[in-house]
């Protein structure tokens, strides 16, 4: 019960009060099972990328993270080919940082941050990663083409 008019109000909250460039519903009418799009940011390499994501909401929650995955294919050191997100916030404690204060809207500002401040030393994909950390140029090249390829609309 707790968990139903607690995800109620934060869809209503995103419905009414989105973080810029992020926005989120449910997938019919289902309240666990969630859709989210976050616009790639300026001056990024996902710039006017629009990049569709999914979000399980998990029995337990607010005491266990959502599960949210990139449905957008995107080329980023910190997000696997089958869309999983290496971050922090999305992990139960004591390897992650999740808590139950944290909300769907926070996750995915979180997601959002990420993209534009890749993390290359806590990669899921070692090869991004490197090409993050030793060849800049060719990773911008890369996931610029990516998101023409697959995020624009």
């Amino acid at each position: 019960m707790q968990r139903a008019s607690r995800l109620k109000r934060e869809l209503s909250l995103l419905t009414t009060e989105p973080p810029p460039g992020i926005t989120c519903w449910q997938n019919e009418n289902r309240l666990d099972d969630l859709r989210a799009q976050i616009l790639g940011s300026a001056d990024t390499p996902y710039e006017k990328g629009i990049f569709n994501l999914e979000i399980v909401v998990p029995e337990r929650y607010p005491f266990e993270p959502p599960k949210i995955r990139f449905l957008t294919p995107i080329y980023h050191p910190n997000i696997d080919s089958a869309g999983r997100i290496c971050l922090d916030v999305l992990k139960l404690p004591p390897k992650g940082a999740w808590r139950p204060s944290l909300n769907i809207s926070t996750l995915l500002t979180s997601i959002q941050l990420l993209m534009a401040e890749p993390n290359p030393d806590d990669p899921l994909m070692a090869d991004i990663s490197s090409e993050y950390k030793y060849n800049k140029q060719l990773f911008l090249l890369n996931a610029k083409e990516w998101t023409e390829k697959y995020a624009s609309q």
